[in-house]
């Protein structure tokens, strides 16, 4: 078995055991770095009453707690589904280097997953979107984002 086939199976099989439990959604994702599973993760949002508690955000918060580090260069993550803009982001976020799926964000719009509506939400201006934003300037408001710049201690992420 490819090595690719082999991590996919192991995200199925934790999103499979996941929505069997009744915790979340049918999904799950595994990092893999040199070869070896680094942290697996499932859905938990209905068992934690958390939306951002997706199998791919868990496993890379994982990852991140046993690199000690928020960014897992090198790493290949494995979800059971195309990744939501929430964990494709954060995927970004952490640097991590490919992405394997299995199911594709249109097989999860079949059976009920707004994620292909949230990746068009995100091509909106943010005056055009279905949450309502609202740019508001405020005297002051660039102070910490300067302070930070100019921190010569700051740790850049």
């Amino acid at each position: 078995m490819h090595d690719d086939d082999y991590f996919l199976a192991r995200a199925i099989e934790l999103a499979t055991r996941g929505s069997q439990a009744g915790e979340g959604g049918p999904f799950g994702a595994v990092l893999v770095r040199d070869g070896h599973i680094i942290a697996e993760g499932w859905n938990r949002v209905v068992a934690s009453n958390d939306p951002t508690a997706h199998a791919e955000i868990g496993a890379i918060r994982t990852a991140c707690a046993g690199a000690g580090h928020f960014h897992l260069p090198g790493c290949t993550l494995y979800a059971s589904s195309e990744p939501c803009p929430m964990c494709l982001s954060a995927a970004y976020w952490a640097r991590i280097e490919r992405i394997v799926f299995a199911n594709s964000r249109a097989e999860a719009a079949a059976i009920g997953f707004c994620d292909d509506e949230l990746y068009g939400e995100l091509n909106r201006h943010f005056a055009q979107r279905s949450i309502i934003m609202e740019h508001h300037p405020m005297p002051g408001a660039l102070r910490p984002l300067e302070h930070w710049s100019s921190n010569p201690d700051r740790v850049a992420y």
